[in-house]
């Protein structure tokens, strides 16, 4: 993890800051005295923090309660303009500490491979999974170039606005805003959807499933077959289907958000304009207009414990309706098994996405069911985990 620091050398009565700053984009860092071993701890443990709040001075100045002599009770304690406390001090107080927001920016000329490794160490810092690919992928899209040209021309200079765009980007990310939301748009199963904060961000895990369910589909393609993908979101499962499956196929796409099958329809309409694809608002099944040969569904399943714990592109990003299930996890996949014996037909299947460590869970649900389904498997994604169960009937 890169850590800037900033370091001060205390005057008798004022930390003054050094009259050269580095600049990091809407990050707060910490200026401290020099050597001093409480304050640097604290330093280290300090979170980059984003306050829309500040100015665009300079320098902001936050006290750290002062510590007093007497048991260690904090004090008030004031900064005044010019950097003291507005009361005296004395030997037994801990110095204020401060912060100062420094911006990060790329000038003008600034060369693709000095702006992409720049960007990648502030990425890094920020603790982006993927910083080196992230800062790839945005400067591509400023640049509106492929990523194969940036590795052939890392010499080329940015001009004043494509360093603007790259700088700005780059302090989103930063703030940990998914670069599919940023694009606008993600890949899934080779097409390109529109995605925005209304939707889940469709996962490379869920393309098992379309293979499961095409290959299914293919095997029955002399006669119509009707799919409902319930939870559609983005429409990924739905409009991938529709794009794929035999002419003959019609496909529901079913979604308890009126704003998610906004961004559905539009990928509908760029992806599979001449498909028999229908969006729907629907609390599950209820709305669907009639039985279906196949139920695929990626449903939340993230409990509510494990919610607290997803990673900041997730959790501050992306819709909890499309996440969260309770307790288990399991309450939409329950409710949707409930549900089923009235919307599939005879011989028919139900495909469904789940959470790693719920197979067994899932397992006992779909054989408690009304009517029995002859079939339930558990099927294994491709780096081994349980993500996927069949029912069949």
């Amino acid at each position: 993890m890169t850590i800037l620091q900033v370091n001060v050398r205390p005057a008798a009565r004022t930390l003054a800051f050094p009259r050269s700053q580095r600049r990091e984009n809407g990050t707060l860092l910490m200026a401290q005295p020099n050597n001093h071993p409480i304050l640097q701890e604290k330093a280290n443990m300090m979170a980059p923090l984003t306050n829309p709040n500040l100015s665009a001075t300079p320098r902001h100045l936050f006290p750290q309660p002062k510590i007093n002599g007497n048991g260690g009770k904090p004090d008030d304690t004031v900064i005044n303009g010019n950097g003291t406390n507005g009361r005296s001090t004395n030997e037994n107080s801990t110095p204020a500490i401060l912060h100062q927001q420094i911006t990060w920016s790329l000038t003008p000329e600034t060369p693709v491979g000095r702006a992409l490794v720049s960007a990648s160490q502030r990425l890094n810092g920020a603790g982006c999974e993927n910083p080196r690919l992230d800062a790839q992928i945005l400067l591509a899209h400023v640049l509106e170039a492929d990523r194969t040209w940036l590795f052939a021309h890392h010499d080329h200079p940015l001009t004043v606005d494509q360093a603007e765009a790259f700088t700005d980007l780059v302090a989103r990310r930063i703030r940990r805003e998914p670069v599919a939301y940023m694009l606008g748009r993600k890949e899934f199963y080779g097409l390109d959807f529109v995605v925005d904060k209304r939707v889940l961000i469709p996962r490379p895990e869920t393309e098992m499933l379309v293979d499961f369910l095409l290959a299914h589909v293919k095997e029955e393609r002399e006669q119509p077959i009707v799919i409902a993908d319930v939870g559609t979101g983005s429409g990924a499962i739905a409009v991938t289907t529709a794009t794929l499956a035999p002419s003959n196929s019609r496909i529901y796409g079913l979604d308890i958000s009126p704003d998610a099958l906004v961004v559905a329809q539009e990928n509908g309409k760029r992806l599979a304009p001449h498909a028999s694809l229908t969006f729907m608002v629907s609390d599950l099944l209820a709305a669907l207009p009639e039985p279906v040969d196949v139920i695929v569904a990626n449903l939340p399943y993230v409990t509510d414990g494990e919610y607290t714990d997803l990673a900041p592109e997730i959790r501050k990003y992306e819709p909890q309706l499309a996440l969260t299930a309770g307790h288990q996890g399991l309450d939409s996949i329950q409710r949707l098994l409930a549900q089923v014996g009235d919307h599939l037909k005879p011989g028919g299947i139900v495909i469904l996405e789940i959470g790693h460590q719920q197979g067994p869970a899932v397992q006992q649900l779909a054989e408690e069911m009304q009517p029995t389904p002859y079939f339930v498997g558990l099927r294994q994604d491709y780096s081994g985990h349980t993500r996927m169960v069949t029912i069949e009937f």
